[in-house]
């Protein structure tokens, strides 16, 4: 555990285990913090761990490094339900690569460069940019409809 890669990560429930520095990126190995999730099905407490399987996903980069973090991947059962599922984090979606936040400056960038220029300067495809794009504006136009019920329920109740 190291303090000050944990407040520059800022994740949160997170630790920095260790890391490993390579020639072009650093890949910092993560630790979580909770000992279990709410079942999504029963919402049960389960802190029985099924098993782990580690992922890698890239993050913002610090100081021109561009950073990967080994993400435990945990799977609980639970012995209330009897099933298993997997543990989703506020910071990244299930199945995904990137944290959300990378996708963020993914998006912020093509929106000041073409999306070749970020292809080229992030390592990334054209087709993985293009993914990216098209799951942030997913997010921003829930967002979106989210926030306007939400005002129509704050006048209505104001009525």
């Amino acid at each position: 555990m190291d303090f000050h890669l944990d407040s520059l990560l800022n994740l949160p429930n997170v630790t920095v285990f260790t890391h490993r520095q390579k020639s072009d990126h650093i890949i910092l190995q993560l630790e979580l913090l909770n000992d279990g999730i709410f079942c999504p099905y029963c919402q049960t407490y389960s802190d029985g761990v099924n098993q782990i399987r580690p992922i890698l996903v890239r993050d913002l980069s610090i100081s021109g490094q561009s950073i990967y973090l080994q993400v435990p991947r945990r799977q609980f059962y639970c012995k209330t339900c009897r099933r298993y599922s997997t543990e989703s984090l506020v910071w990244m979606d299930m199945k995904r690569n990137y944290t959300l936040r990378y996708e963020e400056y993914i998006y912020e960038q093509v929106q000041e460069l073409t999306i070749e220029k970020v292809s080229f300067k992030e390592s990334l495809s054209i087709a993985a940019i293009e993914i990216i794009l098209r799951r942030v504006r997913q997010r921003k136009a829930k967002l979106g409809k989210a926030t306007k019920l939400k005002s129509y329920i704050q006048t209505v109740v104001s009525i």
